[in-house]
């Protein structure tokens, strides 16, 4: 029997009933199949590509042509799976009417069923006039890797209490502007229980601790197979790195020393 995609209702009434929300981040069709095989509830295709795919230094380089190329992949892979798009860097921050129509190429060109885009404060009027328009909005709030460095690099956010009243303030005005959900990231635990609670829509925390309405992590991290860095708050639950360069190399070794092909893999 075929996995049925979640509709907006059924995600709602997921945190309503307490049942977790699963997402994870995928990037090409491969991943897609195997992410919906497994069950996930929602797949993210994240402008995270810009360092699990394209090998950049950050989100920030990512390009709407980027994001459109990898989400109908994604799609295509996952045809019964919830897929939320990135808007990547400068892609909504000009103008509303630029935000629009970008999200509209994610949803129209790019196959997906929701955007996302990050920041509180002027970005909810953004939001506010990307939901108008028709589009399922998800907000990002807390660190926010496409401005990390007006947030003094890649560390937590809400510390202190000043900070938590603001991102609490913008997670409020996030689901008043019509957001379906929200990603918390890096924040104290505290503090994302507090906004989880003080929210309607599921809240889906990354680096926010376990109160949360659900979690997402990046592919490539979950699978051990992104080695630059790994955060603190991920978990690998294989190692497939090594596991793969190791067939690889037996690969290379049998080709060089004649060992394949052999008679099996071979035609009369």
């Amino acid at each position: 029997m075929a996995k049925e995609k979640l509709s907006l209702p059924q995600l709602m009434a997921m945190k309503q009933q307490g049942r977790k929300i699963t997402m994870l981040t995928a990037y090409d069709y491969g991943q897609a199949q195997l992410v919906e095989e497994a069950g996930v509830d929602i797949i993210l295709v994240g402008d995270s590509l810009g360092m699990t795919m394209l090998g950049l230094a950050s989100t920030v380089p990512v390009t709407m042509a980027d994001m459109l190329h990898h989400t109908k992949a994604v799609v295509r892979g996952a045809p019964n799976t919830f897929v939320v798009a990135d808007l990547p860097f400068l892609s909504y921050q000009v103008s509303r009417e630029e935000a629009i129509r970008n999200a509209g190429l994610l949803i129209k060109e790019g196959g997906a069923d929701a955007v996302k885009l990050e920041g509180g404060g002027p970005m909810v009027a953004v939001a506010r006039a990307v939901v108008e328009a028709g589009i399922a909005v998800q907000g990002h709030l807390g660190l926010t890797p496409q401005t990390a460095t007006q947030l003094g690099g890649y560390r937590v956010q809400g510390r202190d209490e000043e900070a938590a009243k603001r991102i609490l303030e913008d997670a409020k005005a996030l689901e008043e502007a019509g957001c379906f959900s929200l990603v918390l990231e890096c924040v104290p635990a505290s503090l994302a229980a507090q906004v989880t609670a003080a929210l309607s829509i599921p809240v889906i925390g990354i680096g926010a601790g376990p109160y949360c309405a659900g979690q997402v992590l990046v592919y490539h991290d979950v699978l051990g197979l992104f080695q630059r860095f790994v955060p603190r708050f991920v978990k690998q639950y294989a190692q497939l790195r090594e596991p793969i360069v190791e067939a690889l190399r037996t690969y290379v070794r049998e080709v060089q020393e004649g060992q394949f092909p052999g008679p099996e893999h071979s035609f009369n």
